[in-house]
């Protein structure tokens, strides 16, 4: 099998050739990409990469974190500043697998990875689309509910920084420290008052795609964070799931812990 590979100094430039060229695909961090290179997928014909250095352009204010979708994982835990996704990114692989494991990279990556996604999610974060004839916005959620997201390069991530100590994630893995998902968790909750406001859940590995836990969140909206404040959203846990059985563990047994480690995640005992 042939697989021609071409660099473009520009995004745009390698944004129209993966929307254009049939069985073209980004090479990002490649940590899926190459494996199934490796594998002679007869549908990657051409891999398409780009040398922009906007593209893992990291900037962090007070206010707001950017992320550029080729920062890796060990580069955001390089950043001092970016501690509240430090336990995120060390729940993606081992040491090797950080150096090249990118944001953007994860966001396409399938359950049961997408640990970086669904903490992303949570935080309500923007996606920028590059393309031929420039960038638009779009919010995460949008982008992870398409089903033609493989034509579609993201340039970079934006979020508004949380407060405090507002978002918390937990991952649950049969091999620590680098296993694959049972299934991640990562809730922003937000206090007024010592009562939730806009509580924000999303789940890894319970699902095609990460995705949010609405009626959990609901379910918090003007609680306190204590064991009958949280007592609603734990019983409605796994409503809108729909997790896989994989060599992982199966979807009933997803479900059936699902609730145990949300409700350690909300009362702050949880450990990735």
């Amino acid at each position: 099998m042939t697989v021609t590979v071409k660099t473009f100094d520009r995004l745009a430039d390698a944004a129209s050739a993966i929307s254009t060229e049939r069985g073209a695909h980004f090479l990002s961090g490649g940590t899926l990409l190459m494996r199934a290179v490796n594998e002679a997928d007869p549908a990657i014909k051409t891999i398409v990469r780009s040398t922009d250095p906007a593209f893992r352009h990291i900037a962090v204010s007070s206010a707001r974190v950017e992320l550029g979708a080729g920062a890796t994982m060990a580069a955001i835990l390089a950043e001092r500043e970016l501690a509240l996704l430090h336990q995120v990114a060390r729940a993606v692989g081992g040491p090797a697998v950080r150096e090249a494991a990118t944001v953007g990279g994860n966001l396409f990556a399938p359950s049961p990875y997408g640990d970086f996604a669904a903490a992303l999610l949570a935080l309500d974060a923007t996606v920028t689309l590059a393309g031929g004839y420039g960038e638009r916005e779009l919010q995460l959620e949008e982008l992870l509910g398409r089903r033609d997201r493989g034509a579609t390069l993201v340039s970079k991530v934006t979020f508004r920084r949380p407060p405090g100590d507002a978002f918390r994630f937990a991952k649950v893995t049969r091999v620590h420290p680098k296993g694959l998902s049972v299934l991640s968790i990562a809730a922003l909750l937000p206090l007024a008052s010592v009562r939730i406001t806009g509580a924000r859940i999303a789940y890894g590995a319970m699902g095609r795609t990460p995705l949010r836990a609405k009626a959990a969140e609901r379910a918090l909206e003007g609680r306190s964070l204590d064991a009958a404040g949280i007592a609603p959203a734990l019983a409605v846990a796994a409503d809108g799931t729909s997790p896989s059985d994989d060599a992982i563990a199966s979807a009933w047994w997803r479900r059936e812990i699902l609730p145990i480690h949300l409700r350690r995640l909300l009362l702050g005992a949880d450990q990735v």
